[in-house]
Order: C-alpha cells, then structure tokens, then sequence
C-alpha cells in the first residue's frame, strides 16, 4: 500500500480516481485499527475530501468494506492460480498454494478482515471464495475455490470415491483459514520443536487428504 502523507494529500484521485483512493484507505484503516475502527468520515479526510463526496460511489461504509472484501478474494484467487499454475510437481503446486494462502492472510491485514467481515450481498448465494478472479483483459479466470479443487485432482487423480473432492477442498480452506486467523492473533504455540504455520499448514492438509484416502472402498 502507498504512504499517504496526510489528510490533504489528493494524489490517490487527482486523475480523478476517487473510488480507488477510497478503497485504498479503507483497505488501511482496517489493516491498522480492525473492521470497526474507522469511519467514512475518516476514509474521506484521509482523501480529502467531504463525507458527502463518498456517496458518488458507495451506498455507505459496509458498501466501501465489502469492495475491500471483494478486491481481496480477487487477489486472493489471482495468487492462488499463479502456485497452481508455477513449475515442479502437482504435490509441490498443491503446497505453494498453502503457502500462498497464509502469506496473503499475513501480507495482506487489511483484506483480509475485510473478506471475513463483510456480508455478501443478499444476491449472491454463496460466499465470495467462489467468486470469479478478473485477469487483466477483463476476463474471469477463476476462483479460489475452483483452484482449490483443481490441486486437489490434480495432486490426487485416482481421487477418493465415496467423499467429494469438493468436500476436502471446504475442509481445507477451514484449516487455513484458522491457522491464518491464529497466526494474525499471535496464539499459535511458538517454541522449540513446534512447527511454524506453514509446517502446521501442510502437516493438517496431508492428514485430511490420507484420512480420506483411507476411506476409499
């Protein structure tokens, strides 16, 4: 995220991209004070300019926290398809994709409370991890979760019969979500002989995939 030198600085807009000035520093406010620390007064002073001007492109703040939210999950899924997508072996993909996981939850603070706060709109159906990624040209090109499935297939093509990859993929997702959560709460046991979140991470994945490979028929 840029530096932002104060309240007067217009630099985030003057080409006219307000909603992106915006966005950004709700992005920052919630990475350094949580979901609830910040107001659309203060993400306007911020910008410099008036609460009132905010209302051009956002409804009110939870509108303003859920386009973090969304451009959160975007990125989220662009990161995961670029480790799906890089070099070595389907098992080694499969663990850079975990990796990636918890160093977005870690790099990114602000996103990230962000997409686990805000509630999806009452259209959609489901949560946003399924929501399309956008490539540059404009076209979808995937989402997290679709991902996720994919480096599971990809990893395990004999599959697992009687349990739904799509079923490990959700149990997946959980664990990484509570070891990321953990880890950004500074309470995962940390000392001598205990493995870091990304050994943690692994170690929770290998035991879901086996458990369910044992339950092959």
């Amino acid at each position: 995220m840029r530096h932002w030198r104060g309240p007067s600085d217009r630099q985030g807009y003057h080409h006219g991209n307000l909603k992106e000035a915006l966005i950004e520093a709700a992005q920052r406010f919630i990475a350094e004070r949580g979901i609830g620390g910040f107001t659309l007064a203060d993400a306007a002073k911020l910008v410099g300019v008036t609460p009132a001007a905010l209302y051009r492109h956002f409804r009110g703040r939870e509108a303003l926290v859920a386009e973090v939210a969304f451009r959160g999950y975007d990125e989220l899924a662009k990161r995961l398809g670029r480790a799906l997508q890089s070099e070595g072996t389907a098992l080694e993909r499969f663990t850079r994709m975990g990796e990636a996981y918890l160093a977005f939850a870690e790099q990114e603070p602000g996103f990230y409370a962000a997409m686990f706060s805000a509630k999806p709109a009452e259209s959609e159906s489901c949560s946003p991890f399924w929501a399309k990624a956008v490539e540059s040209g404009g076209k979808p090109a995937g989402n997290a979760f679709d991902f996720l499935v994919k480096a599971l297939a990809d990893t395990f093509p004999e599959g697992f019969q009687t349990v739904d990859a799509r079923f490990i993929a959700v149990e997946v997702w959980a664990l990484s979500h509570g070891i990321a959560t953990l880890d950004a709460a500074g309470q995962l046991p940390k000392g001598p002989g205990l493995p870091d979140k990304y050994e943690l991470l692994r170690a929770g994945v290998l035991a879901l995939v086996h458990g369910a490979l044992k339950g092959k028929s």
